[in-house]
């Protein structure tokens, strides 16, 4: 879906990212911004996860969200909250609960980060599960909140095609409310921490600029991100308040043991 809306300047073009090849997000990077420079070692920034079983199937995480929620995001910029009113956008808030639930953004980059404008993150840092949910859309639900500063939203690639991708908006971007983009919840404490997750990278390169290639995340994972941008800012876990733990997450299977060897014929 393209947007075509001028804010400071700078062209607003398509701000999600559910389909790589042809739909790319947010704003262009401003103009001048220097680029990055090196970083110290990869592990310092970058969080790595396991994953839950579940998340490998999609259509059997529909659970229905509590009417009112808050997530715990801990991150490598620091920890923030987000209260979800589920009657903003009942599907939306379902989904992000789901997904919460089964700890599908750990290890997930904020890969686009625009001051002033807005964060974008939801690909998941391992590929199996990115090519699960690639699909995995969820109908719109009918505009009732405002894309103003600190709310959540999902992304989209048109009408009825948000699956994992979300932004956090930086601003009061109201332009948005016509557009099918339809805010669940909002940022209640560590705003300050949502707006120093790292920026430097800029754009992705198919808006023209040096940042992760969105396709590139969702194909390597992590290991695309650790060579290549170091100083990018990830998601550690999120934790719904108040509930249990969630299933335990998926481990390589232990290794079996050697086979006895077959006992020597007596001489």
């Amino acid at each position: 879906m393209k947007l075509s809306h001028h804010r400071n300047g700078l062209l607003v073009a398509a701000l999600s990212l559910v389909f790589f090849a042809s739909n790319a997000a947010g704003q262009t990077a401003p103009a001048g911004q220097a680029p990055a420079k090196k970083a110290a070692p990869a592990a310092t920034k970058t969080a790595h996860a396991s994953f839950d079983p579940a998340l490998l199937h999609p259509s059997t995480l529909k659970a229905q969200a509590p009417e009112t929620f808050q997530v715990k995001f801990e991150t490598t910029a620091g920890d923030f909250t987000v209260n979800v009113t589920r009657a903003w956008s009942p599907l939306g808030a379902d989904r992000f609960y789901n997904l919460c639930k089964h700890h599908f953004f750990n290890g997930a980059p904020f890969f686009r980060v625009h001051p002033g404008f807005m964060v974008q993150f939801g690909i998941s840092s391992q590929p199996a599960v990115s090519k699960a949910w690639d699909s995995a859309v969820i109908k719109d639900d009918a505009h009732k909140e405002s894309n103003r500063t600190g709310t959540i939203t999902f992304a989209t690639a048109g009408p009825n095609t948000r699956t994992t991708q979300l932004f956090i908006n930086y601003a009061d971007n109201t332009f948005l409310d016509s557009q099918g983009f339809t805010p669940f919840g909002a940022v209640s404490e560590g705003m300050d921490v949502v707006t120093k997750i790292y920026s430097g990278y800029g754009e992705m390169p198919a808006m023209g600029g040096q940042g992760p290639a969105p396709e590139k995340i969702e194909s390597e994972g992590t290991p695309y991100l650790e060579k290549n941008f170091p100083k990018i800012d990830s998601i550690k876990t999120t934790t719904i308040i108040g509930e249990p733990a969630a299933a335990p997450v998926h481990k390589a299977p232990a290794a079996k043991p050697a086979p006895k060897p077959a006992p020597k014929p007596q001489s």
